[in-house]
């Protein structure tokens, strides 16, 4: 049966019969806000190419934090700017580091939000890399050393999980991470703590206002020795059938925007929880349209994360988290 008994235009003609059959459906349960902090004392200092989103002294990030959780939102993730960087990145496993004293601090007044903390070195490197680098004999190049790197990551995610992070997310892409942050938190009774691992994450374009938020843009020679080749899908699926048989609990995509094709299949494949990350370049390219009165933002920013949603994400980490939160709403 055809038109004209089939008229598909019937169930859109009002809000109400297109809400009765719609199909995928946004909530503020899905959003993860990302956080920026930082040393100091009354810090909430601009990032000019995310506008609306800060690096915040502790202080002021625990405010921040009470207003999220006041909208409903059910978790942030944290990255730190230490004070100091060094070739170990010491203070990301350091127990007095940034994220450690952010951890500590809200707990102690949002208590019903998710904390989690984003695993890795880029942050506290002075050379900008996920990891412990050395130079490979073979080519004279200095590469991200493997396995060196593992260990400070377990050190990393359990200083985190001792100041009293929900969820550990590894963001680094080194092979046998998540086992190895696995093993080095249940070894120290963390072993009710999730791990969402970064699966997926492609080495993107996407990326470069994030890089000016946590001051982290490599200090020479870029990450795709590591990151994922952008071109490739099957190789994703490998990524996460590795990642969920080292103990994963959540798998992320990184980008989302670019790769719901990936986000699909992962989905479809494993019927996992799915993460999805809108970062800061799918952020800041419609911010930027928008100042410019070339989109509605609200729009288009709904219409971003629907398609992620509808792509197969259960959880979405974006920077529209907070506006998201206060749009559906009303």
């Amino acid at each position: 049966m055809g038109f004209p008994k089939q008229r598909l235009r019937r169930l859109r003609q009002n809000e109400n019969i297109r809400r009765l059959v719609r199909e995928t459906h946004l909530t503020v349960d899905d959003l993860i806000m990302p956080l920026f902090v930082r040393p100091g004392k009354g810090i909430k200092q601009p990032i000019p190419s995310m506008p609306g989103n800060y690096q915040m002294s502790v202080d002021k990030l625990v405010e921040e934090v009470k207003i999220l959780e006041g909208l409903g939102i059910p978790g942030i993730i944290l990255f730190g700017i230490p004070d100091k960087k060094d070739e170990m990145g010491s203070d990301a496993y350091s127990d007095e580091g940034i994220i450690q004293q952010a951890i500590i601090a809200i707990k102690k007044t949002a208590k019903n939000i998710l904390v989690i903390t984003d695993v890795c070195m880029c942050e506290y490197t002075d050379h900008g890399h996920c990891g412990f680098v050395r130079r490979d004999e073979r080519s004279g190049h200095f590469d991200v050393d493997n396995d060196m790197t593992l260990e400070l990551l377990v050190k990393e995610a359990v200083s985190h999980a001792k100041a009293g992070a929900d969820i550990i997310a590894p963001s680094d892409m080194m092979d046998g991470r998540v086992a190895a942050i696995r093993d080095g938190l249940d070894e120290n009774s963390f072993e009710q703590i999730p791990i969402m691992a970064y699966s997926a994450k492609y080495a993107s374009g996407f990326y470069g206002p994030f890089r000016e938020a946590a001051e982290s843009t490599p200090g020479f020679g870029d990450r795709t020795s590591y990151q994922m080749d952008p071109h490739n899908a099957t190789e994703a699926l490998r990524e996460v059938s590795l990642d969920i048989d080292e103990g994963a609990d959540i798998v992320m995509v990184k980008p989302a925007l670019a790769y719901l094709d990936i986000i699909r299949i992962i989905k479809d494949n494993f019927d996992y929880p799915v993460a999805a990350y809108n970062v800061s370049g799918e952020f800041s390219v419609v911010k930027a349209a928008a100042e410019k009165g070339w989109i509605d933002e609200k729009r288009v920013a709904l219409e971003i994360l629907t398609g992620i949603k509808r792509a197969g994400a259960d959880m979405i980490l974006t920077y529209w988290a907070k506006d998201a939160a206060q749009w559906l709403k009303k």
